[in-house]
């Protein structure tokens, strides 16, 4: 049974309502006519701290006692949560202490003392997460304050299910599918709860990064699972455990989980900000980014996407091309041995580079000898179909290659 119901999202629901903004239920043309249906956004990006994040943490903590506000909040994070906390104090007038690791960008740092103000302390700790949240459980033990977990408490499903009621009371029509991401499970768990309470047809569709799917994986074994290695380019859904109380509510609730690769994400992402002048994260883009996967199941049917934030780094943009020319196949890396005689480099410019390929990067790995060395190409495309030429007149011409986008580690060591 699960711990948070229909009741607890209504509550949630007039409690946060003045502090939370109702974000808008837009439909989108370009993705409409792309998949033949209607596509709906819940741009919880526009929420005022440009994440849905506000919502669970405002509730939770203006549901504490007297007594336990007086004493004050601690919370670690990373990211969305902090600035959620953070609001949520200076809203409140309450003390916040918030864990932080050393490698969080300053942005998102100074973006926490802007919501927090003087009701907030930053502490930066450790290089992870998991450093971070240590010592802030620590310091909360120390100082008798309550902890405010970003996923894994019913206050805080219960204020991520409005999200699910605003989008029922913004539309008249039936939805068939709704798409939303999964990084604890805070989200998907109190939106699925009130989704599948008043409108049982709809399909709840989780959406997982490939490279963290910790939800998918508790769900084929039945139990909560602690992934070993994830890959933590999502940062906001890059999570080894997902919540035990999501896990529960999720077993019951979701249709479906689908795994979707970081360079499908940012190639979404790029296209999101081209089309829609839509600023969102990887992990506001992810259901997005899932549609491709359900092209056939979705064609004439009502969904909605949950953008679910828009705080993205701006100095990852490069980052976020490269990933997604690589999973579009149009960048490829290569180190080739060029022939010991003169002219090989004209000739390969000239005769195996095709009219519209493009020299993106060119590094001798061999620095005393560059006459003969081994060279570190890229080549990007114009056309992903170009790549099975681009080999055959690499053969033609008796160039030595190895390809290093098939070689994960030699991938990550050069490039």
């Amino acid at each position: 049974m699960s711990s948070v119901h229909l009741e607890d999202i209504m509550i949630a629901h007039q409690r946060i309502k003045d502090v939370v903004t109702h974000t808008p239920l837009q439909l989108d043309q370009v993705l409409s006519e792309r998949y033949n249906c209607n596509v709906y956004l819940k741009r919880e990006d526009l929420q005022v701290v440009r994440s849905f994040k506000i919502r669970g943490a405002f509730y939770q903590i203006s549901s504490l006692s007297h007594d336990e506000l007086s004493k004050g909040v601690v919370c670690a994070s990373a990211g969305n949560h902090a600035q959620g906390v953070a609001y949520s104090c200076q809203a409140l007038k309450i003390k916040g202490t918030i864990f932080m690791p050393t490698t969080t960008p300053r942005q998102k740092v100074d973006q926490v003392n802007f919501f927090g103000k003087e009701y907030v302390d930053v502490v930066l700790v450790g290089d992870t997460f998991d450093d971070s949240y240590n010592e802030a459980m620590v310091y909360c033990e120390e100082h008798d304050m309550s902890f405010i977990h970003p996923f894994n408490q019913e206050k805080i499903i219960a204020g991520q299910g409005t999200v699910g009621m605003e989008i029922l009371n913004d539309t008249e029509c039936p939805i068939d599918y709704i798409f939303s991401s999964i990084g604890g499970g805070g989200l998907i768990s109190g939106v699925s709860t009130y989704i599948k309470s008043v409108s049982p047809s709809t399909k709840m569709i989780g959406c997982e990064p490939l490279g963290a799917a910790s939800m998918k994986e508790s769900l084929k074994q039945g139990q909560v699972v602690e992934l070993e290695h994830i890959d933590k380019f999502v940062d906001g859904a890059a999570v080894k455990r997902v919540g035990d109380l999501a896990f529960e509510i999720c077993k019951e609730t979701l249709d479906d989980i689908i795994l979707v690769p970081e360079g499908k994400i940012c190639t979404t992402i790029l296209e999101l900000y081209n089309q829609n002048a839509i600023v969102a994260e990887p992990a506001g883009a992810m259901p997005i980014a899932a549609l491709d996967f359900y092209r056939e199941q979705i064609k004439g049917k009502t969904v909605v996407c949950v953008v679910s934030g828009g705080n993205n780094d701006i100095g990852r943009m490069e980052e976020m091309r490269e990933r997604s020319l690589i999973y579009e196949g149009l960048q490829h890396y290569f180190m080739i041995q060029f022939p010991q005689r003169a002219g090989a480099l004209r000739e390969f410019i000239q005769e195996v580079l095709g009219p519209e390929d493009d020299i993106t990067r060119f590094e001798y790995t061999k620095k005393n000898n560059r006459s003969n060395g081994p060279v570190l190409i890229g080549i990007e495309l114009a056309y992903n179909k170009d790549y099975g030429r681009l080999i055959d007149r690499l053969k033609e011409k008796n160039f030595d290659y190895q390809e290093i986008n098939k070689d994960e580690n030699l991938f990550h060591l050069l490039i």
